[in-house]
């Protein structure tokens, strides 16, 4: 399976992304995904096909926050020809508004605003996830944005912290200040990554809001993802982890909607896509070791379609450099049989980062 060629856009990137939503075509995004969303994985994910939307990692913002130049790499030197929406996470109102101004001096299509981020460094701040457990904070924090904003504004959010007990309070107030777009992760702030997704929940938001809803949570393949589409009744996807264990799943997407018969990549086809993550992702000062271990955070998502032994995720663990590396991923991806890069459920321990549903 060849990798796509990249597409160009021709309009400005808020028009574009106006135009996609006003569309009737679902949406495609790739998710906001910390110290992986980055210039060169999108590189990457675009040669395989990529989605409609791009979603930057969050702006951390705050009173004597300043946007962070990694990030706004991403943003002025999108490599994609797609739409950018970039995210920001915080509490502090005036230093969103200052951030989100600064932010449409750039070629962005949009802003996000992060109320979904469920890693207790954050919500232990009351930002991210943790403005769910404090909902008029969050419904003064939206109406300041939703009137400075002047470019399409948006949120990804879950069903709520600990329960979905105010999770319909919040579907009122995101009703009430008009966005462009809501997204919502199909698991409370506590689940983390661990539970199985909600999807009617997220069906609820989509028959509440009166603007387009993308699904977000365990989306794992073009199959499945109709089914969720079905499920949701929601404009479209956000699609994070899915899309690092299989780059083709865009594509494989796009097939399925226009009734077209689904492509998998053979084993040597994920190899190269594997090979090609490793170069592109290189970062300068180039530190063998320490790239590798980087790009084993890739690998625990990759591996879980790899076999369902937990064999190679635990030989890639403990790969230390190139040449160890890249014989692991050829002992086991150098053949030319099929591979539809769903998850297996892995042997791993609870508090391994693979623990929980992926499906």
């Amino acid at each position: 399976m060849e990798p796509a060629e990249k597409t160009i856009n021709s309009k400005g990137p808020v028009a574009s992304f106006r135009g996609m939503l006003a569309g009737k075509a679902p949406l495609t995004a790739l998710a906001p995904m910390q110290a992986v969303s980055s210039r060169e994985f999108w590189q990457v994910m675009q040669q395989y096909g990529g989605p409609d939307l791009y979603f930057t990692e969050y702006f951390r913002v705050h009173s004597t926050s300043r946007l962070n130049k990694f990030i706004l790499r991403s943003i002025d030197q999108n490599p994609t020809g797609k739409p950018v929406i970039a995210q920001m996470i915080g509490n502090d109102i005036p230093a969103l508004i200052r951030t989100a101004k600064e932010l449409e001096q750039h070629p962005v299509a949009g802003i996000d605003l992060n109320l979904g981020c469920p890693a207790p460094i954050v919500y232990k701040k009351c930002a991210g996830g943790g403005l769910l457990r404090d909902p008029l904070r969050t419904h003064r924090i939206l109406g300041a944005l939703r009137d400075a904003i002047e470019i399409p504004f948006s949120v990804k959010t879950r069903l709520g912290f600990e329960s979905t007990d105010n999770y319909e309070d919040l579907l009122d107030i995101f009703s009430q200040h008009d966005l462009d777009l809501l997204t919502v992760h199909g698991r409370t702030v506590k689940q983390m990554y661990r539970s199985a997704v909600d999807y009617k929940a997220i069906q609820k938001a989509a028959k509440t809001v009166s603007f387009p809803l993308l699904a977000n949570g365990n989306v794992y393949s073009a199959e499945h993802a109709a089914e969720v589409l079905n499920t949701t009744q929601s404009a479209g996807w956000m699609i994070g982890r899915g899309a690092i264990r299989n780059p083709w799943i865009f594509c494989q997407i796009r097939s399925m909607l226009k009734g077209e018969a689904v492509e998998l990549p053979t084993g040597r086809d994920v190899l190269g896509y594997i090979e090609n993550l490793f170069e592109t992702l290189i970062i300068d000062p180039y530190e063998e070791k320490s790239h590798v271990m980087r790009l084993k955070k890739y690998m625990n998502f990759i591996a879980l379609g790899i076999e369902a032994d937990g064999i190679f995720l635990n030989a890639i663990r403990r790969t230390s450099s190139k040449k160890e590396f890249l014989s692991v991923c050829r002992d086991h991806l150098d053949h030319t049989r099929l591979m539809p890069l769903e998850p297996y459920s892995i042997p791993v321990k609870p508090c391994d980062i693979l623990a929980g549903a992926h499906r």
